[in-house]
């Protein structure tokens, strides 16, 4: 059984992780798009990786530990088994916003490419949401 601070601090972290995306994509996106002003999105990626980082770390060390607790025959890779689908589901969300993260620092940002960077702003939210949806269907008993 997880305890129950654990899952609170998850769902805490993945509300700042999602939000954070959201709020990117929808309120600072379409305007740095339509001025072609690369500063709004640095500007808020500037304030947000403060707490947006070290919410991402906190998810992945507590999913870490759900996982373990969950799942202790995880690496058996028993697709039949309900949180093992969830979990694997999850860890490729996971390494795809990592690739999309890894790419977009070490090649856009630099050269301020920004609309190869509102398609991975667009992506990784997409992500984000996937994951909080594949959690809830995790607990929910859910449709995976």
């Amino acid at each position: 059984m997880v305890p129950k601070i654990v899952i609170l601090v998850h769902l805490l972290a993945a509300m700042i992780w999602t939000g954070g995306h959201l709020i990117l994509s929808i309120g600072f996106l379409p305007a740095a798009l339509k001025n072609n002003d690369f500063s709004v999105i640095s500007s808020f990626e500037e304030r947000y990786e403060k707490i947006g980082i070290p919410s991402l770390l906190v998810l992945v060390i507590t999913g870490i530990y759900m996982a373990t607790v969950y799942t202790p025959t995880l690496f058996k890779l028993e697709m039949q088994d309900h949180y093992t689908r969830h979990i694997i589901f999850k860890l490729i969300l996971l390494i795809l916003t990592i690739g999309l993260a890894t790419h977009a620092r070490f090649f856009l940002i630099p050269k301020k490419k920004l609309r190869p960077l509102a398609w991975h702003i667009l992506s990784v939210t997409i992500i984000a949401v996937l994951f909080v949806f594949v959690g809830f269907s995790a607990r929910s008993g859910g449709i995976l």
